[in-house]
């Protein structure tokens, strides 16, 4: 028998086994596509996920632009999307700027490794930051990450002390090569994180300079995630929350200086989520606000200003978010941006469902409830946040409360309330809805219902009928499917047609085998 087939006959051979699944893959993609491209969403299985290329494309566009006109440094998150597709959209094909990438998990790094040395082949300079505080389990796969990409290639984040081993043994099992170390602040979010008036601080920092002095940890900088800008609802809040979590990095870099101060490397200065790093987006948002109660926060052209200065001072500011390619009925609540530049025209992700039954009259008031097959399991179960939900006019008689918003296309194009932009959520979302809803869920059911006025009778929808689903949370919802069905609406009939397929990388460990870094 031929000794290169009988390599995948062996079990125990992880390295053939890998290969062997990779081709699967291969193969698996080439069939997808076989079957899908070409097709409409009417044909295609239910419920299925859609991303809109153009709607990515322009998503993507506008903050690599952003990041450059105001000198920041760009890091893009990829845990949303998970695929190397969308990937290159992030980074953009400019070799002169940095592929600065983070990643939520292992599995993520590995796939993620070969685009990486392609633009490392092209001189590009590139960089994956594991953005989970490091653990034991983490050690020999990052290390296998590190070794393939070479120098300066890996980045991992540090909350403890006790972390410190880890990073050590990444360095002697990837072959020398030295990790860079975030120091992860808490911002007040409390999910992870050191805060830096905390006595955990200090001795944090000293240990990790000390490791540099002996070669084997970079200490690179701080990174701050202010989740808590989810919970934004006017124009201004993310802007606000963007000024106090730079301000408060800023603090922490400034801290390791004064104990190193004969330290020659820049200090990055890592902030964002979606909220506050799609804020830049908004560069003339001036002095007024639209926040109750509060007075106003800086502008855009004070931050740029101030920005400039720190730079001055040898600091390298960097933003960083990963579900703005894709947007969704979270981010739109946020009014992160001027309702120009963050409306539901603007959300390219969907889920394309199947109405199975209708009940009339059995919803709220007489109205119909209608049975559709796309539940927890295809549009996940995080609410909009309606911290807020109170406006100062007391219009807020009618919030948005449900798992998913159905957009006005196929049966119902043209029949969703509208504002005079032919905008479905109008500027007081989510303390304002009218239309269809997911207003109630379970795992493979989930139920519309009508939301509207009195006296304005739902759109009928029929058994048979189609239709798309704006998530309330991408990054959440993504994980039910292995792969997305790409529409393209720059394209006549693009945006009902499928002219790609992208595959995700779901789960936690490569191919579902045990993962040997040695072979």
């Amino acid at each position: 028998m031929d000794q290169s087939f009988e390599r995948f006959l062996n079990p125990l051979d992880t390295e053939a086994m890998k290969t062997l699944d990779e081709l699967k893959l291969s193969l698996n993609e080439t069939k997808l596509k076989m079957s899908f491209i070409g097709k409409k969403l009417s044909e295609v299985p239910t419920p299925s996920v859609i991303l809109d290329l153009k709607q990515i494309t322009v998503n993507c566009e506008r903050m690599l632009e952003a990041t450059k006109d105001l000198g920041l440094q760009w890091r893009a998150h990829i845990k949303t999307h998970k695929t190397a597709q969308l990937t290159r959209l992030q980074v953009g094909d400019d070799p002169s700027t940095p592929a600065l990438l983070i990643v939520s998990t292992i599995l993520e790094a590995e796939n993620i490794t070969p685009l990486l040395q392609e633009y490392r082949a092209q001189s590009r300079q590139v960089n994956v930051l594991f953005s989970f505080p490091l653990f034991a389990s983490a050690v020999a796969r990052l290390a296998a990450v590190s070794a393939n990409l070479g120098p300066d290639g890996l980045s991992v984040m540090i909350d403890h002390l006790d972390q410190l081993r880890f990073v050590k043994e990444i360095h002697r099992q990837s072959g020398g090569y030295s990790p860079r170390v975030f120091i992860k602040i808490d911002s007040n979010y409390g999910r992870a994180g050191v805060k830096i008036e905390s006595p955990q601080f200090a001795p944090l920092v000293k240990a990790l300079l000390n490791g540099e002095r002996e070669g084997w940890v970079i200490l690179h900088g701080v990174y701050t995630h202010a989740g808590q800008s989810y919970g934004a609802r006017k124009l201004g809040e993310a802007t606000q929350t963007l000024n106090a979590e730079f301000t408060l990095a800023k603090a922490a870099a400034e801290q390791i200086r004064e104990m190193a101060p004969q330290r020659g490397t820049p200090i990055v200065v890592s902030v964002g989520a979606t909220p506050t790093a799609t804020a830049i987006q908004t560069p003339l948002f001036v002095i007024k606000t639209d926040v109750p109660g509060e007075k106003p926060g800086p502008s855009m052209v004070d931050l740029r200003k101030l920005w400039a200065q720190w730079q001055k001072e040898g600091y390298v500011l960097e933003v960083h978010a990963g579900v703005y390619p894709t947007l969704d009925l979270q981010q739109v609540a946020t009014h992160a941006r001027r309702s120009g530049l963050l409306s539901d025209q603007d959300i390219g992700i969907s889920v394309v469902a199947e109405v199975a039954s209708v009940y009339p009259e059995r919803g709220v008031n007489g109205t119909p409830e209608v049975l559709i097959n796309a539940g927890s399991l295809a549009l996940g179960r995080e609410p909009v946040s309606l911290a807020n939900k109170t406006l100062i006019d007391g219009t807020s008689d009618k919030p948005y409360t449900g798992w998913g918003a159905v957009m006005p296309w196929g049966v119902l194009a043209g029949k969703n309330e509208s504002d005079q932009d032919d905008k479905t959520l109008n500027e007081k979302f989510p303390d304002d809805f009218r239309g269809w809803q997911v207003g109630k869920i379970s795992q493979e059911h989930g139920i519309l219902t009508w939301v509207g006025d009195k006296g304005k009778k739902a759109p009928e929808l029929k058994v048979g009928d189609r239709v798309r689903v704006w998530p309330n949370h991408a990054c959440i919802m993504g994980a039910g499917f292995d792969y997305y069905l790409i529409v393209d609406s720059r394209t006549p009939g693009g945006k009902d047609t499928v002219c790609d397929v992208w595959h995700r990388w779901n789960g936690w460990l490569k191919h579902g085998y045990p993962v040997d870094p040695a072979q």
